[in-house]
């Protein structure tokens, strides 16, 4: 069995990475009965080396073959001031079983001991090989997502929820009250991601926010969507409550008129849920929110994570 090396990644990679992330999420996705995911090929999937090389705190490592000189695997990482946050990883399907997945995460993780942080990250409940990966190595979970989508009408959703009237679209002057929101209901902070969406240079980001009532300058919740096509999403998000939940859900859903936009919700949310099928959502995924290493997180609220960049 050939042996590989692991590297920094460098800027001369974006190619070849953007082909590795396009063709193994592909390769598991059909493997399993399920259609491919990026259908537009690298030219799309290149969105994830681009962004994480334009978010402060991020960078990655991959795995080289040592005969061949070709990238078998990769992986993101996140450094943010409260945590490390594990991105995307990938193996190429013709290098499956070589160890190279624990070789990646064991060189994150033990970055983030050396640094003492602890290591978050969202994992498919559908990739048992991934989950046991992640729990072997003393990840443990601490939230349950099901993932949703809809196809949003062209006019979108016009019947207002209750907190709609303080919803509006955020600007950067609400930074600071962003960050100190997500770090009262989910106790991290990543000012870099929010500064990055809200200048939104690759014009594929809207963030929207929800005012809170009777205390000046305090949000009850922000929103964030990606209208990228290899990734549309909506989120990361974090509420204090469910009417600035469900508030946001629906103008971010707006935002994405005539799209299908993918969602991630607290399977505890019964209220968000319920309101999501009557827009005519349905089940796609079931995620795992998974800690290595610190407190066990605690939400006072609602979070709602995302994959790119990831955020948990």
């Amino acid at each position: 069995m050939n042996l590989f090396t692991i590297r920094s990644m460098r800027p001369q990679d974006r190619w070849e990475i953007a082909e590795l992330i396009c063709t193994s999420t592909n390769c598991w996705y059909q493997a399993h009965g399920f259609p491919a995911i990026f259908t537009a090929g690298p030219q799309s999937t290149v969105f994830h080396f681009d962004t994480y090389a334009a978010l402060e705190g991020s960078s990655g490592i991959v795995a080289v073959d040592t005969e061949t000189g070709h990238i078998i695997g990769s992986c993101f990482q996140h450094v943010r001031p409260t945590h490390v946050s594990l991105g995307i990883m990938n193996v190429h399907p013709n290098h499956v079983r070589r160890g190279i997945a624990g070789a990646l995460l064991r060189v994150i993780v033990e970055a983030a001991e050396i640094d003492g942080k602890p290591v978050r990250l969202v994992s498919s409940a559908m990739n048992l090989d991934s989950y046991s990966l992640y729990n072997r190595a003393g990840f443990v979970t601490f939230g349950v997502y099901q993932d949703m989508t809809l196809r949003v009408p062209l006019d979108g959703f016009r019947e207002p929820q209750p907190a709609s009237g303080h919803v509006r679209p955020a600007t950067p002057g609400d930074l600071g009250a962003i960050v100190a929101l997500e770090r009262d209901v989910s106790g991290i902070e990543r000012p870099g991601d929010y500064r990055h969406f809200l200048e939104n240079a690759d014009n594929v980001w809207h963030v929207s926010v929800c005012e809170g009532e009777g205390q000046k300058g305090r949000l009850d919740g922000v929103l964030v969507s990606c209208l990228h096509p290899a990734c549309n999403m909506i989120g990361p998000g974090a509420m204090r409550g469910s009417e600035a939940a469900v508030a946001l859900l629906r103008a971010e859903l707006n935002v994405n008129a005539g799209r299908s936009p993918i969602f991630l919700v607290p399977v505890a949310e019964g209220g968000m849920i319920k309101q999501a099928y009557a827009w005519g959502a349905r089940n796609c995924e079931i995620h795992f929110a998974q800690s290595r290493g610190g407190v066990r997180p605690q939400v006072n609220g609602i979070a709602l994570p995302t994959f790119m960049p990831e955020s948990n």
